[in-house]
């Protein structure tokens, strides 16, 4: 048998890695009968909704936590729903990356607020945004409501402002959102779905 330099020093080293992890007490035999934990055995199972486009495919969120007051919970595996009609378990692409989209340093996770003609956002907490928003709203709605037609019929009407409901609400809130929406007066709204 012949060997060339490159294998004689190959040889060496892996007779003399093995040894010294023999010597530790490293027995690979042992290790490897040992028994995995299933990485999802401890995990808490939750339903939600992929948020990318208006199909609204159905998937599987795990996460790691006790769910104590002041424990952080992790998001630590995302798949998609098997028993979901939409999609019964598949993905596309974009729902099979969700776990990066979770965890992407870019994520915006607290409202952030422009003022007119300004260049930086400040964030604000949910109460201004959703404050805010009502406000705005109430506004719009006092300066614009028209309550009867040239003929004096009334027609109850805010024409100034739109809504869009989302694609991965359920029947009974895409109904509630469409009572308030209509009770309101607003005539634009529609749904994200096409479905």
């Amino acid at each position: 048998m012949q060997v060339t330099r490159r294998q004689f020093f190959r040889i060496c080293a892996a007779g003399v890695g093995s040894s010294s992890l023999a010597a530790l007490g490293f027995a690979p035999g042992e290790a490897l009968a040992q028994v995995r934990a299933f990485k999802l055995a401890r995990a808490t199972e939750t339903r939600n909704t992929c948020p990318y486009c208006s199909v609204g495919c159905g998937v599987l969120l795990y996460s790691l936590g006790d769910k104590s007051k002041n424990a952080h919970t992790e998001i630590i595996h995302i798949e998609g729903d098997p028993d979901h009609p939409v999609n019964r378990g598949t993905l596309c692409p974009k729902g099979a990356g969700l776990l990066d989209f979770v965890h992407s340093p870019n994520r915006l996770q607290t409202p952030e607020y422009r003022a007119p003609g300004g260049k930086e956002w400040t964030r604000i907490s949910w109460d201004e945004a959703l404050d805010r928003i009502a406000k705005l709203m109430k506004d719009d709605r006092d300066k614009n409501f028209v309550a009867t037609n040239q003929d004096g019929a009334t027609v109850n009407r805010w024409t100034t402002t739109g809504f869009l409901a989302a694609s991965a609400s359920s029947n009974e809130t895409g109904y509630l959102t469409h009572k308030v929406v209509r009770s309101l007066g607003m005539l634009a709204f529609d749904n994200q779905a096409r479905v």
